[in-house]
């Protein structure tokens, strides 16, 4: 409902109102809805910082085409440029909106990932890379990871539990990690139980492996 019209007060609904002049609004399944942007935007009155980042980046994640091949940045529902321009609006929430924006990333796909990226960088690791292509000696592709250290040849994969359920993915996920350890890269395999009800098990790990490979900190 947009100002000044009077919110609905019926039966059943629950009306919000929002000024125009900071609400875009697009065509989905028939219906006017608020595009990405705009409704990540609005969530800053609900949801925390953390909760904001992982929503922002399930926003500008590109997908994956079939075939694994990489996707094209139009793909995403909104642009990190798109969520700059909804965050510098005089809106409530705006600095919260300002804090997320800083580490919202593209690649990003799950707000598992996300949550373990964050613990990884609030911990004094590096920032991982995100959605990263696999390649072998050969020129021959492996396939992609999660997370990844290239430099220290270190990737992290967070075995959601889609994963076991699917015995095709659990097959495809052996092969790939077998053909990755003869590449030469330390496969970490990261389960929701290492990231309750703190991610320190995991982070531990990685730290460990980076230090393993030559990361000094």
């Amino acid at each position: 409902m947009f100002h000044p019209h009077r919110s609905s007060k019926a039966t059943g609904v629950r009306a919000r109102q929002f000024r125009a002049g900071v609400t875009a609004v697009t065509e989905r399944d028939g219906f006017r809805v608020t595009d990405a942007a705009t409704t990540w935007a609005h969530l800053a009155e609900l949801l925390t910082v953390d909760e904001l980042i992982a929503v922002g980046d399930a926003i500008v994640r590109v997908p994956r085409a079939r075939g694994m091949r990489r996707g094209r940045p139009s793909d995403a529902h909104a642009s990190i440029a798109d969520l700059e321009s909804v965050a510098a609006q005089p809106r409530r929430g705006a600095a919260k909106l300002r804090d997320a924006l800083s580490q919202i990333r593209v690649g990003s796909s799950s707000a598992r990932e996300t949550e373990l990226r964050l613990a990884l960088i609030r911990a004094g690791l590096p920032e991982p890379e995100l959605d990263v292509d696999v390649i072998a000696s050969d020129g021959t592709p492996i396939g992609y990871t999660e997370l990844a250290y290239a430099k220290y040849r270190v990737l992290i994969e967070y075995e959601g539990d889609h994963h076991r359920r699917d015995a095709a993915q659990w097959e495809r996920d052996i092969l790939k990690h077998a053909a990755c350890a003869a590449e030469g890269w330390e496969v970490l395999r990261i389960t929701s139980a290492q990231m309750k009800p703190t991610p320190a098990a995991a982070v531990s790990r990685v730290r460990t492996a980076l230090a393993r490979a030559g990361w000094r900190g």
